[in-house]
């Protein structure tokens, strides 16, 4: 009965007494509904008391653990052009295989033979620094010669000064002799001279006696010239001493001038020496710069310049390529308010791009196509692109290996795991923007206890 009429039938004609009636009047139609709805809030009671992993998720990306294994670029360090090219993309390389010829586009580099002929100077420039070599052992020598010939000098002028004094010691001895017999002689001629006056002598006598004197007088004066020549034969050879020690003071002082000089030359040859060697060990190097080379064994990714004959500066990326053996690891960003929450050595949930996986967040043990992780690494500085703080993961040794075909910079997404509470204090956590619990490591807090 539809009971649309503004008089139904049921208030006025009792019904209870027919059979269709008991059956529709007296049905309760809500009562599976109640025991649903009762059921139900019971089932959603018991799961607030259930176990929940509080945990941190951030977005990420797989790398390496070793910077020298993460994908890169080659460049040159010389500016050129492309002269021919050995590979192709997507080809395997080997560390130390050719990628491409480079030539030269600097002017002062395009002589073939710059290294022969760069290094002809510098040969030319060590027979230089010999030549000054065997000059300063010359002049060595010369000054060496010129000691010996003036101590020689020196010791003849000695000798010399020696026997003139020697000369004036034995004229100063005649001198005085001279003297004497010109007293002996003055006192007899004034004897003679007496007699004579006296009448007891010859005239004669008094004339021999007048002779002598005069003869005495004049040895005596010829000695005293002597004795004046030899003592100017003293002052001679001291002289000489004085004339000898300047003369080879000069002649030595301009050999030891022209060895310094040539010492001087020496060095400078010397360095021009060194410099040359670093241009021919430059030019040498640079020579095998002329070929590109792999940096580690990988594929070519990318050639970044392309064509024959393009110029480059040094420093432009030429080609990219990445590694084909990697130690992979994972690279994601949390929060800052989440930051000391994250230690070293923690464990965490990796899910990665193009893998299937069912991830229930709060029940890491019932998720699948999740792999282990552990931190190895807190950045202490954050990320200025994304106002996040950097961590770095590694596989966990402990659970299922990582899959082989992932590639560094394929997407992941990732769980760090903390502590277990219930799912009302979850709710009631994330209601009030509350952080996680706000825990220690167990090393860390043995360590405070101790």
């Amino acid at each position: 009965m539809l009971n649309i009429s503004r008089n139904p039938l049921n208030k006025n004609v009792d019904l209870s007494h027919f059979r269709s009636a008991s059956h529709v009047f007296n049905k309760d139609y809500y009562k599976y509904w109640r025991r649903f709805l009762g059921g139900f809030a019971i089932v959603c009671f018991i799961i607030l008391f259930l176990p929940w992993t509080q945990n941190i998720s951030g977005r990420g990306e797989v790398t390496t653990l070793t910077p020298g294994q993460r994908p890169q670029t080659v460049q040159s360090p010389i500016p050129g052009s492309i002269q021919e090219w050995y590979v192709r993309e997507g080809d395997y390389v080997s560390k130390g295989d050719t990628i491409m010829k480079i030539a030269e586009i600097k002017s002062e580099y395009f002589d073939p033979n710059l290294v022969e002929r760069t290094q002809k100077q510098k040969l030319a420039k060590e027979f230089s620094v010999e030549s000054y070599q065997g000059k300063v052992k010359a002049q060595d020598v010369r000054i060496s010669a010129l000691i010996r010939e003036r101590r020689l000098n020196l010791e003849m002028a000695e000798n010399k000064i020696l026997q003139a004094l020697q000369k004036v010691k034995a004229d100063s001895i005649d001198l005085v002799a001279a003297r004497t017999n010109l007293s002996i002689a003055q006192t007899k001629y004034n004897r003679a001279d007496s007699l004579y006056k006296d009448g007891f002598t010859a005239l004669k006598r008094v004339e021999d006696a007048r002779v002598k004197l005069q003869e005495t007088q004049a040895k005596e004066t010829s000695q005293e010239a002597k004795l004046l020549v030899s003592k100017n034969e003293v002052i001679n050879a001291k002289l000489d001493i004085a004339r000898i020690q300047a003369e080879y003071a000069d002649k030595i002082s301009k050999a030891e001038s022209e060895k310094f000089s040539a010492l001087s030359s020496q060095a400078s040859s010397e360095a021009d020496v060194q410099k040359l060697e670093n241009e021919v060990t430059n030019y040498t190097i640079r020579n095998g710069l002329m070929y590109v080379t792999a940096p580690y064994n990988g594929y070519i990714q990318t050639a970044l310049r392309g064509g024959i004959g393009q110029t480059f500066k040094e420093g432009e990326e030429l080609v990219g390529i990445i590694p084909a053996e990697v130690d992979l690891a994972v690279e994601t960003f949390v929060e800052p308010i989440d930051l000391p929450l994250i230690h070293v050595g923690e464990k965490v949930r990796v899910e990665f791009d193009g893998w299937p996986a069912i991830v229930f967040s709060g029940w890491p043990n019932v998720s699948y196509g999740t792999y282990g992780a552990e931190v190895v690494a807190v950045e202490r500085f954050i990320t200025k692109k994304n106002g996040k703080f950097r961590i770095l993961l590694k596989p966990d040794t402990d659970d299922n290996p990582w899959p082989k075909e992932i590639r560094p910079g394929s997407g992941a997404r990732t769980i760090a795991l903390l502590e277990d509470v219930p799912i009302w204090f979850e709710l009631w956590r994330q209601l009030n923007g509350f952080p996680p619990n706000y825990y220690q490591p167990i090393e860390a807090s043995n360590t405070k206890k101790k």
